[in-house]
């Protein structure tokens, strides 16, 4: 029952946030610190945020027992006609039909599921426009409805991705690759605002495909996997250092190059690991399961439907 509720919760939410899209565009706020206005101006920094940890959240208590790897629906995009579709995970490694949320997604350029509560299922989203400007919505323990504008500017980012925790907090955090190939780190806060933007590093540009959600190698750190131009899959570790939060990268195999689309959704296949989802050009889509493990970090892969060269999948 509560994931009924959630579902329809979630695709509440999304049709009220396509509604409120021309209000929050016009909201006025300028740049600040060279990054995307908003980010930073709420709050004080990094060291604001450790302090806020123990504040009231959204959400306001943790499950019992907490999910660290949640299962989140993947967001299908229909080329032709900018309608918007959620693919909910079957548990069993594949999807369950799609829903359709009953909103066109013209105005959006992404949207980001965050799972702050630990109860397994989204409860959070940043929604990306074209225009720049970063909402965040969410859902409390009583399924209400809260969205607020977090700031303007971040079509900067021709990347946005939120791989969960990267400095010791609940919140999942955002990072964004640039056009020049920076990569920029934002830790989160209960209500989605963000801190200041911190430098990551440079020479991401090599990469075509970034992919995460959440441990891939059982330490209990937020990993992402990175695909470079020559179709090469790389791994790099998460450190759990907001300044640093990733190691040098490990190389997991080439041949990557026969997807034009990779992106994970979290445990598809209900173990409790992180896995990935690839696709083919012609619309075959394929799950890699995770087996936390950095020597091996990928099962080989299973197909799991045809069809979807008809989506641009988020």
């Amino acid at each position: 029952m509560i994931i009924t509720r959630r579902r329809r919760a979630l695709r509440g939410a999304l049709a009220a946030t396509a509604v409120t899209v021309a209000m929050a565009a016009t909201a006025g706020t300028a740049f600040a610190s060279g990054g995307p206005a908003g980010a930073g101006q709420a709050r004080s920094g990094v060291e604001q945020q450790a302090r806020d940890a123990q504040s009231p959240r959204p959400s306001a208590r943790a499950a019992a027992a907490p999910v660290e790897t949640p299962s989140f629906a993947m967001n299908a995009v229909r080329k032709q006609t900018n309608e918007l579709y959620m693919y909910f995970t079957d548990g069993q490694g594949g999807f369950k039909p799609q829903e359709d949320v009953g909103v066109t997604f013209e105005a959006f350029a992404d949207v980001i599921d965050v799972d702050n509560d630990k109860d397994g299922w989204s409860d959070g989203t940043w929604f990306a426009y074209k225009n720049g400007t970063l909402q965040y919505s969410w859902i409390d323990d009583d399924l209400g409805y809260h969205s607020a504008q977090v700031g303007k500017g971040w079509n900067i980012y021709p990347t946005l991705l939120s791989p969960g925790n990267l400095g010791g907090a609940q919140e999942a955090d955002l990072i964004g690759l640039d056009k020049a190939g920076v990569l920029w780190g934002y830790l989160a806060y209960p209500d989605g605002t963000l801190t200041s933007r911190i430098r990551i590093g440079g020479g991401w540009g090599q990469y075509d495909q970034l992919a995460g959600q959440g441990d891939l190698t059982g330490d209990g750190k937020a990993d992402i996997v990175a695909r470079d131009k020559s179709g090469v899959l790389w791994l790099y570790k998460g450190t759990g250092n907001y300044k640093a939060p990733f190691e040098s990268r490990t190389k997991i195999g080439g041949g990557w190059n026969v997807y034009d689309r990779l992106l994970s959704v979290g445990d598809l296949d209900s173990d409790g690991k992180t896995d990935l989802i690839a696709r083919r050009s012609n619309g075959d889509l394929y799950r890699y399961s995770g087996t936390g493990d950095a020597q091996a970090v990928y099962q080989k892969p299973v197909k799991i439907g045809h069809g979807f060269q008809a989506y641009n999948l988020l």
